[in-house]
């Protein structure tokens, strides 16, 4: 019986040999094709980072702009072979060549409207970030200015109806005749719209001024004339590398409370007294605001993970640029509606 049992053994041993060496064993692994790779398991896909290649177009706010080119760098650092495309032009151009299919993502520094939505536009936020208002550091009223404030009625007598027109209106002293020279932007802008709202106005067309064109215009416009008033987002009014004012400008408190002063939350003379300001939620909202990508239809593939990325590890890079993170909450909102 052992014999016996022995040679069955010896035959199948031969028979699985010569079954192998002629190609008929047991069927092994093979390659997951391209369009399958969804349902393989992530053992069987190369890492996503290494499949990421293209090009990204971008256009839109000033106020985003340079936050957009470190977002850009970070990302292309990650992954090589994605290349970008970004410039500025203000929100009008960046919603304006989203519509078109001209870029694949608009930089939109204000709410989206219902009629943008109409045309396709899906949007979610990215950051927060605030327009200030500036005066030149030579103002004849600066140090009034700078202990009083300036209340919202006022800025709305100055940049909508037009009634205050001197500088001693502003601080109630009539002897003081310096016109003010005001400036507003002339392009389509998120700033302006923001600042718009805050002073009274529905939108951009409300404010009155000398009407420049984009950002550096308009803080330009101010560093040179010690009776101009102008408004500028957080990140072009601070030198971030210093966390001070541009040389030239000054912020005048708004005068929040209105209890005819200044008070020591009303007052940025540094980047992180504004910051602190607009993230706690101290400085009023408008002139805050959430800074919005905007595409045409539901992102997809590589301007998805993208955003996505913008949304998760980005976060990091907006401080130092000066922007606010979105809270947890916030983030998770905007991740959310990217499903």
């Amino acid at each position: 019986m052992r014999k016996q049992t022995l040679t069955w053994l010896s035959m199948l041993l031969v028979l699985a040999v010569t079954l192998s060496a002629c190609g008929t064993a047991a069927p092994v692994a093979t390659a997951v094709p391209q369009s399958d790779a969804g349902t393989s398991s992530n053992a069987a896909q190369a890492p996503a980072e290494e499949q990421l290649s293209g090009t990204i177009s971008v256009s839109g706010a000033f106020a985003l702009y340079p936050m957009m080119t470190v977002w850009a760098e970070e990302f292309t650092k990650l992954h090589p072979d994605v290349q970008f495309d970004v410039q500025g032009g203000g929100a009008g151009k960046g919603m304006t060549d989203t519509i078109a299919g001209a870029v694949d993502i608009g930089m939109i520094s204000r709410s989206i409207k219902e009629e943008e939505t109409a045309q396709g536009i899906f949007w979610v936020a990215v950051t927060k970030d605030a327009v200030f208002p500036i005066i030149n550091m030579e103002n004849p009223v600066a140090a009034q200015i700078l202990e009083k404030g300036i209340t919202q009625e006022i800025f709305n007598k100055i940049y909508i109806t037009e009634e205050i027109k001197t500088w001693g209106e502003v601080v109630g002293d009539p002897t003081i005749t310096d016109e003010i020279h005001v400036f507003t932007r002339s392009d389509a802008s998120g700033a302006a719209d923001q600042w718009a709202k805050y002073t009274g106005g529905e939108t951009q067309d409300d404010l009155k001024g000398v009407g420049v064109n984009g950002e550096p215009s308009i803080l330009g416009e101010v560093i040179k004339d010690p009776l101009a008033i102008g408004y500028g987002n957080l990140n072009s009014i601070f030198d971030l590398s210093s966390g001070s004012l541009v040389p030239g400008v000054v912020i005048p408190p708004i005068d929040i409370d209105e209890n005819g002063k200044a008070d020591a939350v009303e007052i940025y003379t540094v980047k992180e007294d504004a910051f602190g300001a607009v993230a706690n939620g101290t400085y009023p909202s408008p002139p805050a605001r959430f800074e919005n990508l905007a595409t045409l239809g539901k992102p997809e593939g590589l301007t998805l993970a993208f955003i996505e990325w913008i949304l998760t590890d980005g976060q990091q890079y907006l401080e130092a640029a000066g922007f606010v993170p979105l809270t947890p909450e916030q983030q998770a909102e905007s991740l959310e509606k990217l499903k």
